[in-house]
């Protein structure tokens, strides 16, 4: 494993991005990793060193509606992986897989995007065109073998894992939820409840990724 240090692209990274993009066709890069771990960070940093031959899908934009996981019962867990629409996703990522072949040339995809700000889903925020050569879509559950997300793993030609200090990234998590508006003691507590159970479920997927960075 390699250590990736702070805003850099982990050594060896560009280069197996590099011998994705070598095969002249359409690929999907995962970048899975517990909540507070970079993967945002890593596959921005990754899409713009690729200088417009990549963009970055998030996987956190089939959250499913606060007002969907109220009726639910499940608002108390939402980042949970029954949390999202992992369904919705499964199918946005085959037709991405579709996308840039003959019959769909010209053709754009609309993508969901996840906003902090709002804490919501909206959909139709990015546009994916069929001439872009690598998507690099991340979240939490890419690797998980269980209901819709089981579809997932077979979609992705290629899968990384980012590892990180607990400590590191429930310092990073802290920090996040309240700058969104929680207090300390509310953050703790959601990290405690919410992040840390899924976070060790997370984990334990990793051994099904192709590669794992160490930070």
């Amino acid at each position: 494993m390699t250590r990736m240090a702070a805003f850099d692209l982990p050594p060896g990274c560009l280069q197996r991005a590099e011998q994705l993009l070598a095969s002249g066709q359409r690929k999907i890069l995962g970048i899975v990793a517990p909540p507070g771990a970079g993967k945002s960070t890593l596959a921005e940093a990754l899409a713009h060193t690729l200088q417009g031959r990549a963009q970055v899908v998030p996987m956190d934009g089939f959250h499913l509606s606060n007002a969907a996981l109220q009726e639910l019962g499940r608002a108390d867990r939402k980042g949970a992986p029954d949390t999202f629409d992992a369904d919705g996703y499964a199918h946005l990522l085959r037709r991405l897989r579709a996308q840039n072949t003959d019959a769909n040339a010209g053709q754009t995809i609309y993508a969901p995007l996840y906003l902090r700000t709002l804490e919501e889903g909206i959909a139709g925020s990015l546009a994916i065109q069929a001439s872009t050569q690598l998507i690099i879509t991340e979240g939490n559950y890419l690797l998980l073998d269980e209901g819709g997300w089981a579809a997932v793993r077979n979609l992705l030609d290629e899968v990384w894992y980012l590892d990180i200090d607990d400590a590191l990234r429930e310092s990073r998590l802290l920090k996040r939820h309240m700058q969104f508006g929680k207090t300390s003691e509310q953050a703790l507590a959601w990290i405690a409840q919410t992040d840390a159970p899924n976070a060790r479920r997370i984990a334990l997927t990793r051994s099904r990724a192709d590669c794992i960075f160490s930070v």
